[in-house]
This record gives structure tokens, sequence and C-alpha cells, in this order.
């Protein structure tokens, strides 16, 4: 009887979703060549090629694909039965701040990895803007918050840094009217530097929306009567990025920041050390990949 590795499958799992061995090390806290070990003992194993090493980037077979779906089961189940059986059982729960519009499509998938791992663990989510959520860190009210900032403030860390894009309706033409019409929060950090920016140009335009709700300003965009900014790679299904060729004028980059606060972290030392380490480690790998 043959018999699977769950360590080797946690290896191969990781180089699946991280797109590659040097981040998958990272994230698995091992040397590259442990990984690249791992994974040719498990082909050599099921005497099959899982990983297309013909390109830069590594990229699944067929055979690959279909191991993938089977070794996440495996690995979660280990992770649920072990979080679930052994002594060292975490209780308690944490508070995790992100700004609306970062929270696609990373944090579910983050708080999908905690929960299997953590399973006696509670994470309550809260999604606001940036400036109520560094209020809300500093009055120690979030053990973790994520922020969109332009820079990056005192005791934060920048896990990615990506440009602001304009975003419209698919196929949408919003963006070719003047004025140009425009949908932003009352609150959003990025209003100011899209109307500086236009202001910088001859292009007229005008607020058409302002309002608390981003699902308004979705609603608005899509329907193709005005246009929005996001962080690249955060818009949703239903809008994208307008590719203007020049016609608007280029918009600045931003920080996606982590704070942690010490001070907020409900439990023991051990459970503080080690339960927010996994989260703070899972957002860091989740927003680096975006």
């Amino acid at each position: 009887m043959r018999n699977l590795d769950v360590t080797t499958l946690r290896s191969f799992v990781a180089v699946a979703d991280l797109g590659g061995v040097t981040r998958a090390a990272g994230a698995l806290n091992l040397t590259q060549s442990a990984v690249s070990m791992q994974l040719k003992r498990l082909e050599e194993l099921l005497g099959q090629q899982l990983l297309d090493r013909s390109n830069r980037t590594i990229a699944l077979t067929a055979a690959g694909e279909q191991l993938r779906s089977y070794a996440r089961r495996m690995v979660d189940l280990n992770d649920e039965v072990m979080a679930r059986m052994t002594d060292q059982v975490f209780e308690g729960e944490l508070t995790l701040g992100v700004p609306h519009d970062i929270v696609y499509p990373a944090v579910p998938q983050v708080l999908q990895r905690f929960s299997h791992q953590f399973p006696r663990m509670k994470v309550h989510l809260i999604s606001s803007n940036t400036r109520d959520l560094m209020a809300q860190h500093q009055n120690g009210e979030c053990d973790v918050i994520l922020t969109t900032e332009s820079e990056v403030g005192a005791g934060g860390e920048t896990l990615t840094t990506k440009p602001l894009c304009w975003i419209g309706a698919p196929g949408g033409h919003a963006w070719k009217q003047r004025p140009l019409r425009l949908a932003f929060g009352r609150h959003c950090i990025f209003r100011l530097g899209a109307i500086a920016a236009l202001e910088g140009t001859d292009i007229d335009w005008e607020i058409a929306v302002e309002t608390e709700s981003d699902r308004t300003i979705e609603a608005t965009v899509s329907a193709d009567l005005a246009v929005h900014t996001m962080i690249a790679g955060t818009e949703p299904a239903h809008l994208e990025v307008i590719e203007h060729g020049g016609v608007l004028p280029a918009l600045e980059t931003q920080h996606i920041n982590m704070y942690v606060s010490d001070q907020a972290a409900k439990g023991s030392k051990r459970l503080k050390g080690e339960v927010l380490d996994y989260l703070t480690d899972q957002l860091r790998v989740s927003y680096q990949m975006m």
C-alpha cells in the first residue's frame, strides 16, 4: 500500500496556489531545495509529471490540476483534525479591519484558511474606510487592520504597492463623455487624487454620485453612468479597468499597509503570538500575490 505524505501535499498546494517554488518556500518557512525535493518525490510516487517547468513560471500539468483539488482537501482535513484533536486548542476572537475596496479577492481566501487552522477562533471582520480603521486601531478596537495610503505610517508594514486605475462598465463609454462623470464615496481617499489629476488636464468633470454606499457606486458605474478609481487588481468582476490609451490622466500609486495592535489582542500570550502570526502571514502572502 502506498501512502501520500501530507507535508509533501502541502508543499504542492502552496506551489500551485502561489505560482512558484520560491514563494511557496517562503510561505512554508522551508528552503527552496526542500520544496523542490518534496515535489520530485511526489511525482515519482504517482508516476506523473505534475508541474510544467518548460517556461519561466511554473504551471500545472493536467495531472497536476487533477491532484490539486484532492491535495487541498487532504491538507485541510489534516489541519482540521489536528486542530480539533490535539491539546493546543485556541479559542477566542480577533478583529480584522479592511477597507471596503480591498476585501476582495484576498480576504475571503485568508479567512477560509484561518478557519481551517483555528476552527474555534472567531474573526470579526470590519469593512470600513481607511480613516475610520486607523482611528479604531489607535483606540485598540482592532487586532489587525489593512489600509490604503500613499505612504506607510509609524508601526505599519507595506504589503504591496499598486497603481490606481480608472474603472468603468465593461465595454462602457462613460469615460469618453464630457464632462467626465465621477462616482465616489464621501470619505474615499482616492477622490482628491483623481480630481487633482483631472485638474492638470483640459478634461471637464463633475461629481455624479457622492454616497456612503459602495454598492451605489458599483451600480452607477456598472450602468455606464460614471467612472470610478480603484487599486489595480481589486475591481469586481462586473466592472473593468478602462483602457483609455492615455486619454485620461495617470493616477498615483497606493500602498496596502498592515498595522497590528498588541494591546487589542485577546487571549493568552501564546494565542496572541501564534494566531496573530498566522493571520498576518496569510495576509502578507495573499496581498503580495495580487
